[in-house]
């Protein structure tokens, strides 16, 4: 069983390489810890879509740059496959449905213009949100002062390691 993300790009505003960031997708769950048999869904879509999850799920208007919905544990109702807690005794069953992790969506117009305010290119903001987006998947915060500067240094070395953004030589 692999880690499996599916990627899909939604809007026009600015070009994604897709096949590139899903890649990444998989290389950060991979580097994390995640083992086959998980899904994560990987979608770019314009600025009306995602000011409509934004304010939706988070009660904030306008656009943002990237959204993550995990599908927790937690909640019997939502997202993991039914009866997931176990084959019972014997060998492990390959026929589980997978583990949905969740979805990542970002929006590249939104990255492009933190791109340009902030000084780097596209591509490297890019590849940061979806390496940000994913990481929240996973638990990843950043609530907290200790919390964010732990979190933005996995974002650094998750990307040296798996992107190499322009900025690395620096």
């Amino acid at each position: 069983m692999t880690v499996d993300v599916f990627g899909a790009d939604e809007q026009h505003d600015a070009g994604v390489a897709l096949e590139v960031m899903v890649a990444l997708t998989r290389s950060v769950l991979v580097a994390e810890g995640v083992r086959g048999g998980a899904e994560v869904s990987l979608l770019f879509v314009d600025e009306t879509t995602i000011a409509e999850l934004n304010e939706r799920f988070r009660g904030v208007e306008g656009p943002t740059d990237v959204l993550s919905f995990p599908l927790e544990d937690d909640d019997p109702g939502v997202g993991r496959a039914p009866d997931a807690g176990g084959s019972g005794p014997g060998e492990p069953r390959e026929d589980l449905p997978p583990d949905l992790l969740g979805d990542v969506v970002v929006c590249p117009k939104v990255a492009a213009s933190n791109a340009a305010r902030d000084d780097v290119s596209y591509d490297d903001e890019l590849a940061l949100l979806v390496v940000h987006g994913t990481l929240h998947l996973l638990g990843w915060d950043h609530e907290e002062p200790v919390e964010a500067s732990k979190m933005e240094a996995r974002e650094r070395e998750l990307l040296l390691e798996h992107f190499s953004p322009t900025w690395a030589g620096r």
